[in-house]
């Protein structure tokens, strides 16, 4: 592997150095063994949640299972993990707990707030949340003592690169029209990016150059992909593809209010844009105000030209009463999504 290669991709792909600072932080404690009390790794990017909680672990306590716990869910014992921070490492400087979607981020709990700031030296905590609120006690405290890391959502560019290095490993090369369009099936998560990428590898096993012809073959549209070009469809009043990517997706067996769900998250998605662009705001700016992808900015972008702030209020209050007429079995819940496109869609 080149070192411009390395630069590009963490481990087993290393991401862009200089877009992932505070992950750089956490690197160099693994790398000189010196860690904070307390680690809170959070935010929207799943893969690199998951990647972190791993290293420290790795890193920390390695398959020493008596010197390690392990915390899941939203119904935790406080009084059980502070028990066994309190106790000793068996032959070992550290004991470690890992605390994954416990809630505690979003609402607050005093007791564990409290412990944190008074943690024995032995002890490491690694937190793992995709939710947390900065108001919260138990982030204040792990702020004031421990080391916060927030997960982003990367650029289009960093995942274009991203790629660019998975194949290079696998001494293949993809054309940047396949790049996009793949970007265009999985959305931004790496995770996803990082199962198709398999499935893509696998079934170019004998091929060096990847082609869009490739990517259509092999990796399958995401559910927001399919809410994407819905909404596309809607605002353009093509109504028969916007039904049929709704049919579509009842096929891939999504249930219909996840679908309304997912359309007000995209009419909420194009009415924040709107709002951003009235101030002014680029394309990079407004993806950091929403902790999106740029990418997924520049879609936003693109649908709002197509509805008045005015036409898509009223979209969010028509998605409301729908949802409270299947909840109170005035309507079928099939029904009353495809209704909803149906309004939207018509000339």
């Amino acid at each position: 592997m080149t070192k411009e290669t390395k630069d590009v991709i963490i481990h087993p792909y290393r991401l862009k150095r200089k877009l992932v600072l505070k992950v750089k932080i956490i690197s160099d404690h693994i790398k000189t063994g010196e860690y904070k009390s307390v680690y809170l790794i959070h935010g929207e990017e799943a893969y690199l949640r998951k990647q972190y909680r791993d290293k420290l672990r790795v890193a920390i306590i390695d398959d020493d299972s008596m010197n390690y716990s392990y915390f899941e869910g939203e119904k935790l014992s406080v009084r059980e993990i502070i028990d066994i921070g309190n106790t000793l490492p068996f032959f070992s400087d550290h004991r470690l707990i890992i605390i994954e979607d416990s809630g505690f981020l979003k609402s607050s709990n005093e007791e564990l707030a409290d412990y944190i700031r008074n943690m024995p030296d032995y002890l490491i905590i690694v937190m793992v949340e995709t939710e947390t609120d900065k108001r919260n006690k138990v982030y204040k405290a792990i702020s004031e003592v421990g080391y916060v890391c927030e997960m982003k959502p990367q650029t289009t560019a960093t995942l274009e690169k991203w790629i660019t290095g998975m194949l290079k490993d696998e001494k293949k090369v993809i054309e940047k029209a396949a790049v996009e369009r793949m970007l265009q099936k999985t959305g931004a998560g790496m995770d996803i990016i990082k199962s198709e990428m398999d499935k893509l590898i696998t079934y170019c096993m004998d091929k060096d150059v990847i082609t869009v012809a490739d990517v259509e073959a092999v990796c399958t549209t995401q559910t927001t992909s399919h809410i994407f070009d819905m909404i596309a469809a809607i605002a353009s009043k093509r109504q028969q593809q916007a039904l049929n990517l709704y049919y579509d997706l009842l096929t891939l067996k999504e249930p219909p209010m996840r679908i309304l769900y997912m359309l007000v998250r995209q009419f909420n998605g194009i009415l924040q844009v709107q709002d951003e662009m009235s101030y002014g705001k680029g394309n990079a700016d407004i993806a950091k105000a929403m902790g999106v992808a740029p990418f997924i900015v520049g879609k936003y972008m693109t649908q709002a030209k197509y509805f008045t702030r005015e036409q898509l209020k009223q979209a969010l209050a028509d998605c409301a009463d729908i949802e409270e007429r299947v909840k109170n079995g005035r309507i079928n819940d099939k029904m009353g999504v495809e209704l909803m496109i149906i309004k939207y869609s018509t000339k």
